[in-house]
């Protein structure tokens, strides 16, 4: 029945109500809890540190094994995307992250729970790239950027939903219980997508798996690509790491704000990233119709965000929220490497070409949160517990040293791009 749908469909335009409804919103909430899985921690670590025992190090890196897991999936995800399909493809993904909610609800170790999390990262590797997939099938070019910022600002209601939502819930209920009903809802999102979005006969393709390897080495050999890569992976990394875990923390440690604070410092901060989503699509398609093009206004958004994170390294204003404010809104400038990318790479690559740069974010977002929890283990814990201002200033530094080098490479015109 969805391929005879999809037949008729494609004999005629589908109007964008209908688009939107069978294919915008479906894959809206699987983003959705793509987003609410990956900010959870930052609302819930100190009761994970208090039932498991987790230094800065452990849950770091058991929280960054949702990174790993989705990184790795990211080239088989595009040649998958190819060939099967956005619909088939994220309605499978996604009951894998139902099984890692699970796990990671009755998790009493921390190799449990980083096996949770790997689940759900891998249950959640398609979320964003078979949404954009999907986007770049049923919508015409042109908005492109105005869509995907619509669709990302639904990630961004996840990440609110991980903050004072997530701490009023507390109240009643644990984070096992919270787990454990994300489990069931992620079943049922799962089934929405697989039995209400219909196919798009163009955008699956049968060739055989040597072509599809060789279509990504043309991604991995295109000037362009690797113009784009560096400074998307290292601003991604620093968003996902800092927004996704270590910023509540940060609140605690360094600003010195009690639990409802820290909470609602998250959830302003997830508010603007999700404005920022929304307003960087709607900005990019207005400049784009006066001649701005879309490689500019993701440099002067990722330069935005750099300022932003030098006054939080150097503590300029410790207890204000602007900083964090300008942090959220230009904290996804990066996306722009997307379309970008799309409208550069033919569609048949469209996959690959999103999947083979999402690898090397995820990769890095791994690294980046991570190591933030290895550079705070090599100082003294702070007498109530927590972490010292300094071995924050040491870990947000280095991430930012790493951004403002892949910043100049961005920035230098000629053969690397266009």
């Amino acid at each position: 029945m969805a391929a005879d749908t999809a037949a008729a469909h494609d004999r005629r335009p589908p109007s964008l109500a209908w688009v939107v409804l069978v294919v915008f919103l479906p894959f809206s909430g699987g983003y959705f809890l793509s987003y609410l899985f990956r900010s959870l921690n930052a609302v819930i670590a100190p009761q994970l540190i208090a039932e498991v025992g987790l230094s800065a190090g452990d849950l770091g890196l058991l929280t960054a094994a949702y990174f790993l897991a989705f990184a790795a999936f990211q080239v088989p995800l595009g040649m998958l995307l190819d060939r099967f399909g956005p619909r088939r493809v994220q309605a499978c993904l996604l009951l894998s992250a139902a099984v890692g909610a699970f796990v990671f609800s009755i998790g009493d170790s921390r190799e449990t729970l980083a096996l949770g999390r790997a689940l759900i990262g891998l249950g959640v590797a398609g979320g964003l790239m078979s949404s954009l997939k999907a986007i770049n099938l049923w919508f015409p070019p042109a908005r492109w950027p105005l869509v995907n910022g619509c669709f990302l600002g639904i990630g961004g209601l996840g990440a609110i939903a991980a903050t004072e939502p997530v701490e009023f819930l507390l109240h009643y209920t644990d984070w096992r219980d919270i787990f454990a009903w994300l489990s069931a809802i992620t079943v049922g999102v799962a089934s929405v997508i697989f039995l209400v979005v219909p196919e798009r006969g163009h955008g699956v393709q049968t060739t055989r798996l040597i072509d599809q390897l060789q279509g990504l080495g043309r991604v991995y050999a295109d000037r362009l690509f690797w113009r784009l890569a560096p400074v998307s992976v290292a601003s991604a990394a620093a968003n996902m790491a800092i927004q996704g875990l270590w910023a509540g923390p940060w609140f605690k440690d360094v600003a010195g704000f009690d639990r409802p604070d820290v909470a609602a410092s998250l959830f302003i901060l997830a508010v603007w990233m999700t404005v920022g989503f929304v307003a960087g699509g709607v900005v990019a398609d207005l400049l784009g119709r006066l001649g701005v093009s879309l490689i500019t206004v993701m440099a002067w958004g990722l330069a935005l965000f750099l300022a932003s994170q030098v006054v939080v390294v150097f503590e300029l204003a410790p207890t204000a929220i602007w900083p964090w404010i300008v942090f959220g809104l230009m904290s996804n400038a990066m996306v722009f490497a997307f379309p970008l990318l799309n409208r550069h790479f033919p569609l048949e690559l469209g996959g690959r070409a999103n999947t083979g740069l999402n690898v090397l974010i995820f990769s890095g977002a791994f690294l980046a949160q991570a190591a933030i929890g290895w550079i705070i283990d090599l100082f003294p814990t702070a007498a109530d517990g927590g972490y010292l201002p300094e071995s924050y200033r040491a870990a947000f530094g280095a991430i930012l040293i790493v951004q403002l080098v892949c910043f100049a490479w961005f920035l230098i015109p000629g053969k690397k791009g266009t």
